[in-house]
């Protein structure tokens, strides 16, 4: 009975302002009924909802009003933009929401060659690229491309502040770039050697390294997990199930290049390493306050689980500590399986401070039969969807305020000249968490003292960024 009121008033304050601009101008249809979609859902959903003034359900008088509120502005994603607070940092909207589908279920166009840049010099003009790691079957692979190569342009275009992204980012599936190595002084200087990559559909499994070895006695795995994505959880539960079945007693989770995706996947991981009873708490949502409002507790609150969506019995390490890498380009779900496992385990945090990202989001569609948040019935006109921010995530301690980003227990920066082999144990990162795990002095690094500012990555510049979102299935039971 709770839920349905509830379910009656979310729609109500939905439809209720629907129903007060039914009347729109036909000539401007088509425009209007895109902006009248992003207005409305915002206005239900947007986590700052209360604290922007256009926003606020007294803002018009009448449908007038509204209309030509609507019409000040030259396309939704301007009225979007206009919309979003100051403190968001991370909410967006695309035009062409099929493309997002895929890219949530981890499919989209690649060339294998996932990369950091960064500053040249302290002139911040100038820019280099540093691959991180290359994606198997791909343009990028069966070029040659390796972790720690560097380059300085694309199609003979040297790369700055200016033209990266157009040159890197753009719609144009193909282009060739022009390696460089550093000399004694610390300078990048072209080698001469070029690579063309070109992009392919691709559907990217976030697992890219699973391993163990024994060190000291001491059986360790190691997993890179390069995004949280559900459809690959049978995957995930497979590795941990051969964790367990080569006796593993320490583990070592590889995020330092893992931008976010789902809470669910994010739950599941935390209970594949932790163990934790059913009852115990992993995360408590806030909501903006007409949504909260509308929620129990039993709605708000996700706890550690045994299984996995299907019903498949999650394989489970039972640890009581884990050692995360995690730098700057670690975000959303990747911070929040550090602060969801903080208060139950030792999570020993290597590597430099997070992203800050702790806001989740969901998908927002033209479906106002379901409050904009299902698939069905869709608005057929056009195939706008919108990502905004919509909540925090706090752990069984109450703490969420890390927007500054979670600081490292121990802190150690990936240096360009010692990059190192990922999964290899003389890796920077994963031999300073075997030194760590078994006491003793093995670790070394040589650390390049010119310093080099990391700019931007191109996991952060894919359709679904650095985000963390909720699953459709995973809503609260009355939006369902």
């Amino acid at each position: 009975m709770k839920k349905t009121w509830a379910y009656a008033l979310l729609l109500l304050l939905s439809i209720s302002f629907t129903a007060c601009f039914e009347d729109q101008d036909d000539n401007t249809i088509a425009d209007v009924d895109i902006k009248d979609f992003v207005w409305k859902g915002l206005n239900l959903w947007y986590f700052w909802q209360d604290q922007v003034t256009d926003l606020a359900d007294n803002r018009f008088s009448n449908s007038e009003d509204y209309t030509a509120y609507l019409n000040s502005f030259d396309a939704p994603d301007d009225l979007f933009y206009n919309l979003l607070s100051d403190e968001d940092r991370f909410s967006w909207i695309v035009d062409n929401y099929f493309e997002l589908n895929d890219a949530l279920n981890g499919v989209s166009k690649s060339n294998g060659m996932e990369f950091s840049l960064g500053f040249v010099d302290a002139s911040e003009t100038d820019v280099f690229g540093v691959v991180n790691y290359v994606l198997p079957n791909t343009s990028a692979s069966s070029n040659g491309v390796q972790r720690g190569n560097v380059f300085l342009t694309v199609d003979g275009v040297q790369l700055n502040e200016n033209n990266f992204g157009s040159l890197l980012f753009s719609d144009n599936d193909t282009y060739t770039i022009g390696l460089a190595e550093m000399d004694t002084n610390d300078n990048f200087v072209l080698t001469g050697e070029t690579i063309t990559l070109t992009k392919q559909v691709y559907e990217e499994n976030p697992i890219l390294i699973s391993n163990t070895f024994t060190v000291d006695g001491i059986k360790v795995g190691y997993l890179m997990y390069n995004r949280f994505t559900s459809n690959f959880d049978q995957q995930l539960n497979t590795v941990f199930g051969q964790f367990v079945a080569e006796g593993v007693q320490e583990l070592v989770l590889d995020l330092r290049y893992n931008p976010g995706g789902s809470v669910a996947s994010a739950i599941n991981l935390s209970s594949m390493i932790a163990g934790q009873d059913t009852s115990d708490l992993f995360l408590k949502q806030r909501w903006n306050n007409k949504i909260q409002a509308a929620l129990s507790e039993e709605d708000v609150t996700r706890n550690f689980v045994n299984q996995l969506s299907d019903g498949t019995a999650i394989n489970t390490l039972n640890l009581d500590k884990v050692y995360i890498l995690a730098q700057g380009s670690s975000a959303s779900a990747s911070e929040l399986v550090i602060n969801g496992l903080n208060p139950y385990i030792n999570v020993v945090h290597i590597g430099d401070t997070t992203r800050g990202k702790n806001e989740f989001s969901i998908t927002l569609y033209d479906s106002p039969d379901c409050a904009y948040s299902c698939t069905s019935n869709i608005n057929p006109n056009h195939t706008w969807a919108m990502q905004p921010l919509v909540g925090k995530n706090e752990n069984a301690n109450g703490f969420y305020e890390y927007e500054a980003g979670l600081t490292p227990t121990i802190e150690l920066e990936e240096t360009i000249s010692n990059y190192g082999v990922l999964g290899q144990q003389d890796e920077p990162l994963l031999a300073r968490a075997i030194q760590h795990l078994t006491g003793n002095g093995r670790f070394s690094n040589t650390q390049n003292e010119a310093k080099f500012k990391i700019i931007e990555s191109s996991n952060s510049k894919t359709i679904l960024k650095d985000n963390m979102y909720i699953d459709t299935n995973d809503m609260p039971n009355i939006f369902k």
